[in-house]
């Protein structure tokens, strides 16, 4: 055996019946590949085009591989200045569309060799502590979503790069935002409900100041403007199947022509109102239909079966990593606008 076949033995620590052996380093790599130590740091690191031939290339990493080098990621960050750790903001972690997010951001950060900390906001929306002594220090970035930039200044200082999601796009403060298209998503709701004949739809809206809220209310109203003979009315209400039977009940015992249309911003709004009508000896669709946003388990779940927006969750949570990523390259991402689906089921139907 030659010395060279010796140095790609691997270690001891990878054979049957041992317990201990060196930890694989990159001069253990520089000889079996028969390269210097700087020629091992410019391949692994990608940066040997021009300065290492690719045959010295090809032997470096076949090497590596042999040998079953792990890089030092400790040293290499610090060199880097990296943390290579991403903090996730969301209001909370009972929400299935926010542990969505959380999916997709976190196999894009894993792409990247990233990790991801989750940090729901303990008051959900509005100000959010710093959940570290130095944030600045212990990340990368941040990405946030459904929370006010000012909120987190606190935490991020101006040195963090801040990706918001489900955020006003002109918001200067951060670095970037992505959204789903949740305009749209009202638009075709509401334009689905006048197709089927409804002219008297009531609005229940989530009572939560944040941007994405804002939009589905102001895309309800511009959606009705200048049908002549539509009633439109507001109810609101606090994001929970509880709240969502109240405001609904409200709205459907309320003086007056009884709504034919719940448009509910939420699924659990919708749930919710689907409950209340049923209290009050009503059917759905029969006699007043039900619409949902976000597409989550319980728009299925429910019977008859929620009409509602598919949400993209997993992909806003993937394009505000990716957002972060470019950001930490030196590169200025650009805002995303995700498209959404209507989702016709059978909680909709002609008014009665």
């Amino acid at each position: 055996m030659t010395a060279h076949e010796t140095t790609h033995e691997p270690p001891a620590a990878a054979r049957p019946g041992t317990t201990a052996a060196p930890r694989v380093t990159s001069r253990d790599v520089a000889r079996a590949a028969g390269v210097s130590q700087a020629a091992v740091s410019l391949v692994l690191g990608g940066k040997w085009r021009g300065r290492v031939s690719p045959h010295k290339a090809d032997a470096v990493r076949t090497a590596a591989r042999d040998l079953g080098y792990r890089p030092n990621l400790a040293a290499r960050n610090l060199r880097m200045g990296r943390t290579r750790t991403a903090l996730l903001v969301v209001p909370a972690l009972t929400s299935e569309y926010f542990a969505r997010v959380y999916t997709g951001a976190a196999r894009a950060a894993a792409d990247h060799g990233f990790g991801v900390v989750l940090y729901p906001s303990p008051e959900g929306i509005g100000p959010a502590r710093d959940p570290f002594a130095s944030a600045r220090a212990a990340l990368d970035g941040v990405i946030a979503s459904s929370m006010a930039t000012d909120a987190l200044t606190a935490m991020r200082g101006e040195e963090l790069p801040l990706v918001m999601l489900d955020s006003d796009p002109d918001d200067a403060q951060a670095t970037a935002t992505v959204n789903p298209d949740i305009a749209d998503g009202v638009r075709r709701l509401t334009a689905h409900l006048l197709a089927l004949g409804h002219r008297r739809i009531t609005h229940l809206s989530a009572a939560i100041d944040s941007w994405t809220f804002h939009v589905r209310s102001a895309a309800f109203a511009e959606a009705l403007r200048g049908v002549p003979d539509a009633d439109v009315r507001s109810e609101p209400a606090a994001l929970s199947v509880e709240a969502g039977l109240h405001a609904a009940h409200a709205a459907l015992t309320r003086p007056g022509p009884r709504p034919t249309a719940l448009l509910c911003d939420d699924d659990l709004l919708a749930a919710g109102a689907c409950k209340a009508a049923r209290r009050l000896g009503l059917r759905v669709p029969e006699d007043v239909s039900v619409t949902g946003i976000d597409d989550l388990a319980l728009a299925r779940a429910v019977e008859p079966e929620l009409t509602t927006v598919g949400l993209p969750a997993e992909e806003v949570g993937a394009a505000g990593m990716r957002a972060l990523m470019t950001a930490l390259d030196g590169g200025t991402p650009e805002p995303v606008t995700l498209p959404v689906e209507l989702l016709v089921r059978g909680s909709t139907a002609p008014p009665p």
